[in-house]
């Protein structure tokens, strides 16, 4: 039911740490496949794709919304979560995921998802400049996104060569087509 699509920039911890939080969603059966893109052919994440039973793509180009780009264009599912490398879902996020498919599913309107961010207990206390952003203009990138295929393609998906690409395909979705989760999720490394 679930595609999940993870830039990587070729580091295996990051990717590492977020395909151990996905497996209680793959025994569940929530998750399809996972995808793995990178761009940096520097041939560790191919090997930690093959190492987890995950699919590699590898894709042109050095932005982020390239990666994204890619990994959807490829993704074979009817639902898309596309998480940054070293996110980690917390406990909880398998049932209100389905949950929140479900809801989508009956109501038959158009609606993304967030992840409630939280910071590691290990990140560094300084100036926290990406916190207000959160508060003044909404969640960013690493917040992840869970959506219908069918919206996405509508919305016109992740633009391959705009300068932050994220942030302006959720602008797109706008705050009445958005949906900020319980679950929460933590940046790794």
């Amino acid at each position: 039911m679930l595609s999940v699509i993870i830039p990587t920039e070729g580091v295996e911890q990051t990717a590492v740490a977020t395909l151990a939080a996905l497996v209680p969603g793959a025994a569940a059966g929530i998750i399809r496949e996972v995808l793995l893109v990178d761009g940096t052919r520097n041939g560790v994440i191919e090997r930690v794709a093959d190492v987890a039973g995950c699919r590699f793509i590898g894709f042109e180009g050095s932005s982020q919304g390239a990666a994204l780009a890619a990994g959807a264009l490829q993704a074979r599912s009817p639902w898309l979560m596309f998480l940054p490398a070293g996110a980690v879902l917390e406990t909880g996020w398998i049932e209100e995921t389905t949950q929140f498919i479900q809801a989508v599913a009956t109501s038959g309107r158009d609606r993304a998802a967030v992840f409630r961010y939280a910071r590691s207990p290990y990140a560094d206390t300084g100036f926290r400049v990406r916190a207000v952003a959160r508060k003044l203009v909404g969640p960013l990138g690493d917040q992840g996104l869970l959506i219908a295929r069918d919206h996405y393609d509508r919305i016109g998906g992740y633009p391959p060569q705009a300068r932050r690409s994220e942030a302006r395909l959720l602008r797109r979705l706008g705050r009445s087509s958005r949906t900020m989760l319980r679950s929460r999720i933590v940046m790794v490394g």
